[in-house]
């Protein structure tokens, strides 16, 4: 906000009521004439006192944004000899000369359609409101250019700040960047949903229309306008027909249409306009319709375009969807941090939801716990609160796996320090190649392997079945594979032991052949 801020009239402030409107009977029109140029004069004068050269458009409107709303807006909005490209020349972040700069004031000193902030980083600002009044800020006091001001026949007033300066509709919300992330899930969503629509406002009001594929995204995004808000919606409709019949029965709406060309057009329009503007859609080969009114259509996600350097510099605000809202949560997690949530789903598949912070993070059936389990449902129920770590943030798939047991000592390695333990427990399971038998006296309790190569001579003819207690010795426990290796023994010749007597009779064998 500048220091000094002078509100620059054609009109005699004893002439303002209490709040300050103009009440006199000057015309609150542009004269086109000396007036203007009064204007124009008064602000080349102020932009010299303040040592400026050049102005940056910022937040740039084009048509249905009218500050003074007295006259229609002129064909191109007073822009086109301006910007010989088009009005998307007229974008956020351009950079004019002084010159150019006034002949944008001009532009809305004649209400053509058109207006938007000009600034000169942070030095010096040109603010063009209602009743033919001006707003310029300046770091500097401007004691030369407030005389040459009054000496063209305007009243400059000292104000403590521009009614027009910028203030963001929500100063809390973060802005979601068209970065990487950014473009990563649009890739995805292409590749999902085959073609998808996006949407480029580069000033308000005003956007263009592009219908993406996997081939030509990135041809599109080297055209896109610098600073514009993007928006991504699922792809047209072929069948016209629906689209049509989509049109509510009143209300504003954008019709969007893609013409056998694969032209893009699209228009605003309400009720009176609606079977005019359908009229136009006899030839098309895809259309669709968005209703403008606050909440009703929302698109799958939008983004405003950094600058060059990566930079978020535009001051638009896009309105969030459900998606931005997942991408702003997510900015606020990192791998290993440990988060709390209630679990919301245990779905037939295995995978277990959880609601952290109202998003919906998962558990795969691995993660849940160190220890055997035959259904997630014998670790965690719904409405559980429950603890986790985060294995990893997916910006492009908008997933967040979690993990349980990440936050549980690992028993494993106590179970490695057992080997050579002999116990006895239940058979769980009877596999061709061996049995499982439970090592530890609790339902959850680790269980090992005993191969038939290392079933006892004695019982391995026999009958083995579920629930028998066999004894047996913890023989390996391979800590990346999480299996444990048993040895069936009788109680009192365990393998070891067996393996102890072997060593002895070679010792002896040896040792009677060197006599």
């Amino acid at each position: 906000m500048s220091p000094f801020v002078h509100r620059i009239s054609k009109y005699d402030p004893a002439h303002r009521d209490e709040r300050g409107h103009y009440i006199g009977a000057e015309d609150t029109v542009s004269d086109h004439g000396p007036v203007e140029e009064a204007y124009l004069a008064a602000i080349a004068a102020f932009a010299e006192a303040s040592g400026i050269g050049r102005l940056e458009i910022r937040e740039p409107h084009i048509g249905g944004f009218a500050p003074f709303g007295l006259e229609p807006p002129v064909d191109g909005y007073g822009l086109a000899d301006l910007f010989p490209a088009g009005p998307a020349g007229f974008h956020d972040g351009a950079r004019v000369p002084i010159a150019f700069g006034l002949e944008l004031v001009r532009a809305m000193l004649r209400d053509n359609g058109a207006w938007c902030r000009l600034e000169a980083e942070g030095a010096f600002t040109v603010h063009v409101g209602w009743d033919q009044c001006l707003y310029i800020g300046s770091t500097l006091p401007c004691e030369t250019a407030l005389t040459r001001t009054r000496a063209l026949g305007l009243f400059p007033e000292r104000m403590d700040a521009s009614p027009y300066d910028f203030a963001p509709d929500d100063a809390a919300y973060v802005q979601r960047p068209a970065d990487a992330d950014f473009w990563g899930r649009l890739r995805w969503t292409v590749s999902t949903h085959r073609a998808v629509f996006l949407e480029e406002a580069f000033a308000g009001n005003a956007s263009r229309w592009h219908r993406l594929t996997h081939d030509n995204i990135e041809a599109v995004r080297s055209r896109l306008v610098p600073r514009a808000r993007l928006a991504v919606w699922p792809d047209l409709l072929t069948d016209v027909d629906t689209a049509v019949a989509a049109l509510p029965a009143e209300g504003l709406v954008q019709i969007v249409w893609e013409d056998e060309d694969g032209q893009i057009t699209s228009t605003v329009v309400d009720e009176t306009q609606f079977e005019a503007a359908t009229s136009r859609l006899a030839c098309a080969r895809a259309a669709g319709v968005v209703s403008m009114c606050t909440g009703e259509d929302l698109p799958l996600f939008t983004a405003v375009l950094p600058d060059s350097d990566g930079v978020l510099r535009a001051r638009w605000q896009t309105a969030p969807t459900p998606s931005d809202r997942n991408w702003a949560f997510l900015k606020t997690l990192r791998r290993g941090q440990v988060v709390k949530g209630t679990v919301t789903v245990i779905a037939d598949f295995g995978v277990t939801f959880v609601d952290i912070g109202g998003f919906t993070a998962m558990i795969n059936i691995p993660e849940l716990s160190w220890r055997p389990f035959d259904h997630p449902s014998d670790v965690v129920s719904v409405g559980q609160e429950v603890t986790a770590e985060v294995l990893d943030v997916d910006m492009v798939r908008e997933r967040v796996p979690l993990s349980l047991r990440a936050v549980q000592e690992d028993p494993w390695p106590q179970v490695a320090q057992r080997i050579g333990e002999v116990v006895t427990g239940p058979v769980t399971k009877i596999v061709p190649f061996g049995v499982f038998v439970r090592i530890e006296d609790r339902e959850d309790g680790f269980q090992g392997l005993v191969h038939t190569s290392e079933l006892d001579e004695s019982s391995a003819g026999g009958v083995i079945k579920v629930g028998d207690a066999l004894t047996v010795e913890i023989i390996d426990v391979d800590l990346t594979r999480r299996a444990i290796a048993l040895s069936h023994v009788r109680v009192g010749r365990s393998r070891s032991a067996r393996a102890g007597r072997a060593v002895l009779q070679k010792s002896q064998a040896r040792a009677a052949q060197m006599r």
